[in-house]
């Protein structure tokens, strides 16, 4: 259990499990415990460095927006802190965007990226999530004390009082338009996109994702010849949906499959 001093936040981390190194991305309003069900699979034979993203579990929020891009530049001086040499991440829903971001702002510090429930536009998702995410405030905090995102909250924040605070800022992020297609087509890590065949955005957005990288266009081969010139992947994992996906023993599982690919 360690803190990182990178990007003027005080990044929260702790490492287990020994092998080669991964950096594993919690969703929001989250941490890295959110993972206990499945860490172990993630561990056997792997190096895993937990992280809390800012404003979320260990890691106290600062004076900053919550940006998804500042906080891909954080985990981005987090690995060049550990001195990890292009570790491979695995990041899901908020982390599986944070993932994203990483690989395409810094390329030169990642292996291989495994993105989780993660749309690359703002109006894939269902229109009723968009209208839900659209009530996220700071005045929702009193009606969240019996979740479990609330109980976590209060147990590793280093300022508990800070979560209506969090609630702001996730609805204000959740409120910018964004649209990653030029980005994703042009992205260089090798890369599996993983989605829940019931998640927030149609299972169709994750197939459009994977075009994008030039998967799913024709006949892979025999051979594999013709699959991605990436080295990219797709991956629907059935029966889960967005908030259970995480805990899937699918999830490790196609998740490793990936990593453990070199081309």
């Amino acid at each position: 259990m360690s803190y990182a001093d990178v990007n003027g936040i005080n990044l929260y981390y702790e490492i287990q499990g020994e092998g080669s190194p991964l950096v594993l991305l919690h969703g929001g309003l989250g941490s890295g415990e959110m993972f206990a069900p499945v860490l172990p699979a993630f561990t056997a034979n792997r190096q895993v460095i937990l992280a809390d993203l800012q404003g979320h579990g260990r890691t106290a929020d600062v004076d900053r927006p919550l940006d998804i891009r500042t906080m891909a530049d954080d985990i981005a001086a987090l690995i060049d802190h550990l001195g990890l040499e292009k570790p491979d991440v695995v990041g899901y829903s908020l982390g599986g965007g944070v993932g994203l971001h990483l690989a395409i702002a810094h390329p030169d510090k990642v292996g291989r990226l495994v993105s989780a429930s993660a749309g690359i536009r703002r109006s894939a998702t269902h229109p009723d999530i968009l209208a839900q995410q659209g009530q996220v405030t700071g005045a929702a905090a009193e009606f969240m004390k019996d979740t479990p995102m609330y109980e976590s909250y209060q147990r590793l924040a280093p300022r508990p009082e800070d979560f209506p605070r969090l609630l702001d800022k996730i609805g204000a992020a959740m409120a910018v338009d964004f649209d990653l297609t030029d980005e994703v087509r042009g992205l260089s890590v090798p890369t599996l996109i993983v989605g829940s065949d019931a998640d927030i955005v149609p299972a169709a957005h994750f197939v459009e994702i994977f075009n994008l990288l030039d998967g799913g266009l024709r006949d892979g081969g025999w051979m594999g010849e013709g699959r991605p010139k990436g080295g990219h992947a797709l991956a629907i994992l059935p029966g889960t949906t967005h908030y259970s996906l995480f805990m899937s023993p699918l999830f490790p599982a196609v998740a490793l499959a990936f990593l453990d690919q070199r081309s």
